[in-house]
């Protein structure tokens, strides 16, 4: 009995029970999560005749009336003046020509670069490349980068900050190397190309003429004439000595909208009902690629998306039998995550209900899988927990409290760090609502062979390992939605500009 004392002594919260007993009531609805639900709803989403289910696409749209439909089934309210839907006004905008040439050497896009800037240039552009290599105060000053593109060295840190301080000095463009190697890059390259004809996805804006170009650093080092090891050593502090090379560039944009929403379903506390507790997934993925084949998206986010469904289920059936939780909960699907988490930026702007009254984000995005670091593992029982503690000094806690009492899974934190190098914090929808200073928690997976490839299949989703994940995410929302305080927001990553 020592160890029941100690655990809450432990969490130092005084809500928290200091008996050592499960709730059996608790128990009963977290039970109603089932390999068998999940494995059906998670069959029909990530199907081949779902075509990846894209942002915008008719089998999207056949996704969200699915999640509404269920929502509508189990009872939960549709809290956006009467609809299940929040309209989120997208654009695609294409790309009908983008051409960049390096001396002589005309380069093919999705092939040699990829484009991840924007753009609308009636004609050519004609300029020099210059090498700045590591983008700092002391290569500024020793290149002259006005009006040239800048080809930048930028492996391992956060492009986005280098690219915007390059363009304030002056810069026409970029091109930029983000990766090691050109297997790295050929990745991304024939990820580009899938999506090629379907355009790229975002909100409409007035188009800022932002050049950025991706290359391999093989790929970088043709274009200046130099080996990468070369370039890696005058990158740092001698970015002068690689010579210039003559560049020309075009892009023509054209737009058009795209009929996307996000998905909701709504359940009313009871004393504290204004407040709310948001469970989230993003529900579709990135479509089908240059040959046809879907990207199932089976574990990204089929996985999470069945189980905020599955979690909205158990609670809807407490609900039912007059067990209700005492904040508001909102199950909310967002769409556009894999295009720059856009739903939930839309809803973190906009939101259902004010974003005030809202307590925590639970965001479950990839829970169905075993990433490279546990596949010899001799216990797979894991989940990477992130953000836990970013915020609020209790959110960590408590959702430790859970698992030791309910489901004894290994949580992972490796990956719980703002400066972590994958950069998972900011790379999925919970983010949106970090930025409002809300607690979030990430439940997370890990990477495999299969992320954001057509491999990505019902097949090998380890459903008992996904049940234990989910339930153990509902015995956490079960404690946010109906302990005495909501979690403080003291975290060390509070944001004091909102």
């Amino acid at each position: 009995m020592k160890n029941k004392y100690l655990l809450s002594a432990v969490l130092g919260i005084a809500t928290l029970t200091t008996a050592w007993a499960q709730n059996p009531v608790q128990v009963k609805y977290a039970n109603t999560i089932t390999v068998e639900d999940l494995t059906k709803h998670l069959t029909y989403l990530a199907s081949d005749e779902m075509k990846g289910r894209d942002t915008g696409s008719p089998e999207g749209k056949i996704a969200a009336n699915y999640l509404a439909d269920f929502y509508k089934g189990l009872g939960l309210t549709a809290p956006n003046a009467g609809s299940y839907f929040q309209n989120v006004p997208l654009v695609s905008s294409r790309f009908t020509q983008v051409s960049l040439q390096i001396g002589k050497t005309k380069l093919v896009e999705n092939t040699d670069f990829v484009f991840t800037g924007d753009g609308n240039l009636a004609k050519a552009v004609k300029t020099d490349l210059v090498f700045l290599g590591l983008v700092s105060d002391e290569n500024l000053a020793k290149v002259d980068v006005k009006g040239k593109l800048v080809g930048l060295w930028a492996v391992g840190v956060r492009s986005n900050d280098l690219v915007t301080k390059v363009m304030d000095a002056g810069a026409a463009g970029i091109v930029i190397v983000t990766m090691e190697g050109q297997a790295n890059f050929d990745r991304i390259a024939n990820r580009y190309k899938s999506m090629a004809g379907n355009g790229r996805i975002g909100f409409d804006q007035e188009i800022k003429q932002r050049p950025v170009f991706m290359v391999s650093s093989d790929k970088m080092a043709q274009l200046f004439g130099a080996s990468v090891e070369v370039l890696k050593e005058a990158a740092k502090t001698n970015p002068e000595t690689i010579a210039s090379q003559k560049a020309s560039y075009q892009i023509v944009k054209t737009k058009a909208p795209v009929d996307a929403v996000n998905v909701m379903g709504f359940l009313e506390g009871t004393d504290k009902k204004e407040e709310v507790l948001v469970i989230s997934s993003h529900y579709d993925h990135v479509g089908v690629s240059a040959t046809g084949d879907a990207f199932n998206g089976a574990d990204d986010d089929g996985s999470g998306t069945v189980s905020v469904m599955e979690i909205a289920e158990a609670f809807a059936k407490a609900a039912k039998d007059g067990v209700k939780p005492r904040r508001s909960l909102l199950f909310l699907n967002v769409t556009g995550e894999e295009k720059g988490l856009l739903g939930s930026e839309y809803y973190s702007e906009n939101p259902v209900f004010p974003i005030a009254n809202t307590v925590n984000n639970i965001n479950i995005d990839m829970v169905g899988r075993i990433d490279y670091e546990y596949q010899k593992e001799a216990n797979k029982d894991y989940v990477y927990v992130i953000g836990s503690e970013m915020l609020s000094s209790q959110l960590k806690k408590i959702n430790e409290y859970n698992n030791i009492t309910y489901t004894n899974l290994i949580l992972d934190y490796r990956y719980d760090a703002a400066d972590d190098p994958n950069r998972f914090y900011y790379r999925s929808d919970h983010y949106n609502f970090a930025k409002f200073n809300i607690p979030v928690i990430f439940f997370f997976n890990g990477v495999h062979d299969d992320y954001h490839q057509v491999t990505d299949t019902v097949d090998k989703i380890e459903f008992p390992l996904m049940t234990k994940r989910a339930q153990l995410i509902f015995h956490t929302a079960w404690d946010l939605a109906n302990r005495e305080q909501r979690t403080p927001v003291d975290g060390t990553n509070t944001r004091t500009d909102r």
